[in-house]
């Protein structure tokens, strides 16, 4: 049952640490606060929520939707996404043509690309939505930083990806939520 909710402690998490990590320079500093106290409070939110769904689910019950199975595919999977994102990391601080702010882009990137193996084996399409943003925004903060436009690419490739994260994790547990008041 725990798979089934995987994903929504996954988004909040990562979610938040892409907000958190990033929510800086160029933004003023009452902007990046406020994002940042938002996006702890949609963090809590998720879980405070997740919990209750996962309480008021019944153990035994399949409703017949795909669950994520964190196997030898997952694994792989996860060792190449950790090996690209410190490989590029490593690469982007030791160009010097290539400012620093271009790693947050290569980190949404990576992270978004990774989760289109993952859709196809889960055979869960609606993780598409969260590829194709994730790896949307890592590709334009990469074209940012490479044409003389890096001050916002924290902002574009970090903040706004975390958010994308964060949101999409929540609107999908309060979706689930109230699909199952409706089958109750």
């Amino acid at each position: 049952m725990f798979s089934r909710f995987s994903g929504f402690f996954v988004g909040a998490f990562f979610g938040l640490v892409f907000v958190l990590v990033n929510s800086g320079p160029p933004l003023p500093d009452a902007a990046a606060l406020a994002v940042r106290v938002l996006a702890v409070g949609a963090a809590v939110a998720i879980v405070v929520l997740t919990v209750l769904a996962m309480r008021g689910s019944a153990p035994s019950e399949d409703d017949g939707s795909p669950k994520p199975s964190f196997g030898a595919f997952f694994g792989v999977v996860t060792m190449v996404e950790v090996a690209l994102i410190v490989g590029g990391a490593m690469t982007i601080s030791r160009l010097d043509s290539v400012p620093d702010e271009a790693g947050v882009a290569w980190v949404a990137l990576v992270v978004g690309l990774h989760f289109f193996p993952l859709a196809w084996h889960w055979k869960q399409r609606e993780i598409l939505v969260v590829a194709g943003y994730a790896s949307l925004l890592g590709a334009t903060g990469l074209v940012m930083a490479l044409t003389g436009h890096p001050a916002w690419v924290p902002l574009v490739s970090g903040v706004v990806t975390g958010a994308g994260m964060l949101l999409g994790s929540l609107g999908g547990v309060v979706w689930m939520s109230r699909q199952r008041r409706v089958t109750a």
